[in-house]
């Protein structure tokens, strides 16, 4: 795999894992019992998008690094899954 590749894979992984991660610890404006004016009461009251970022972190670093491993060591390849070519006829 090449440095480019593994950025952007990394970059995916890290993408999915942070839109999963997104919606815990979060409390609504109307739960927390003051509600900003022009904003609608669901709106998170405080984001803590910097504890949400650290989070997505680790566990994007550790999906990466097992898909990595997979990858690179060609533990399970194409062949395994029978992506490409004819299916196999007996």
């Amino acid at each position: 795999m090449s440095t480019t590749s593994a950025i952007v894979f990394f970059a995916v992984i890290w993408a999915l894992v942070f839109y999963m991660v997104s919606p815990l610890w979060q409390r609504t404006q109307e739960e927390e019992g003051h509600v900003v004016p022009g904003t609608p009461p669901s709106a998170p009251a405080h984001p803590r998008l910097a504890r949400k970022a650290l989070v997505t972190t680790v566990v994007a670093v550790v999906i990466f690094s097992a898909a990595y491993y997979v990858i690179e060591w060609e533990i399970i390849t194409a062949e395994d899954l029978k992506v490409f070519g004819p299916p196999n006829r007996r």
